[in-house]
């Protein structure tokens, strides 16, 4: 009986420790599956639905090699190499010092900056891309990402480019202070330099953008196209909140509400980007490759997800 009792006892508390027990990070990023809408969804089948989930239609966060593959006709594209000022001029130190954050980033992702440039074509129309890696560091800016928008815009200019940037990350980036915050005025001049050449620039907005991002380059497109369920905010919900000292309403900053308050301009599933860019760069360029049929396809496109995302 003694026995018999101890061996449940026992049972329990291994249930309660597995219970316990969360998985590493690391052991969720080397597992098959991902949840979502339905509990667990294979990363497979995600992967080959242009990484959105095929029941809910979430977005989940792309690499810029797996952006580019998305948005470029064919998936054919070149990159480029863009300059890396000096590593961290303040000898910033907190938990962990910045220059080993940046070590590791680099390690992780393969790249010296969360942002890469390349050129291709989008409906058979030469364009420069910018587009930044999630996992360096959030996506956050400092003096190396400005410095590839500003080669980015004086590509795009002397290439006669449209230059498209899809914008991500929570801001600048607080490790170099005052060096992060200057990127807001120097990627703005760039862009109204590409504006004054009379080159198309349009703005993605994928999950998240927010912070310095939206208060610079990231609203100064000549339009706006959001992912579905992408958060468009300056603030954080949280600050909002306590300092309004009240309750937001559902949906309180992703990218339906932002569209409904006119901030962007579009909504536009990942998998139809490709095609709706090439119709509005064709609008906007005077090509004759574009009809009136599609323009009118490309309008209901854009009211259909309004009213499903």
């Amino acid at each position: 009986m003694v026995n018999w009792l101890n061996k449940v006892f026992a049972a329990g508390e291994r249930i309660k420790a597995a219970i316990r027990k969360r998985a590493t990070k690391e052991e969720l990023e080397k597992s098959n599956y991902i949840s979502c809408c339905k509990g667990l969804v294979s990363k497979k089948e995600i992967a080959s639905n242009y990484h959105t989930c095929p029941y809910c239609s979430k977005h989940f966060k792309l690499t810029p090699t797996e952006r580019f593959e998305y948005l470029f006709d064919k998936g054919i594209y070149e990159t480029f190499k863009t300059p890396i000022p000096k590593d961290d001029p303040l000898g910033f130190t907190a938990v962990k010092a910045y220059k080993d954050q940046l070590k590791s980033a680099r390690k992780k992702t393969g790249l010296d900056c969360s942002m890469v440039v390349a050129s291709g074509d989008i409906n058979k129309i030469k364009c420069t891309v910018v587009a930044s890696s999630w996992e360096f560091l959030g996506a956050s800016v400092e003096a190396a990402e400005g410095e590839a928008i500003l080669y980015a815009s004086l590509y795009a200019i002397e290439n006669k480019q449209p230059l498209i940037i899809v914008a991500q990350g929570g801001g600048m980036r607080m490790q170099a202070s005052s060096i992060s915050l200057s990127q807001m005025p120097r990627t703005t001049l760039a862009i109204n330099e590409v504006k004054a050449a009379g080159l198309p620039y349009i703005v993605i907005m994928s999950d998240p953008v927010a912070g310095g991002i939206t208060a610079s380059y990231a609203m100064l497109g000549d339009i706006h196209i959001a992912e579905p369920g992408a958060t468009v905010a300056f603030a954080g919900k949280r600050v909002i909140s306590g300092t309004v000292q009240e309750e937001l309403p559902p949906g309180f900053q992703l990218s339906q509400a932002v569209l409904d308050a006119g901030f962007i301009d579009r909504i536009c599933h990942r998998k139809d980007l490709n095609k709706e860019i090439g119709k509005l760069l064709s609008i906007l360029l005077n090509k004759n490759s574009i009809s009136t049929e599609d323009i009118n396809e490309t309008s209901e496109n854009t009211q259909q997800i309004s009213k499903t995302a």
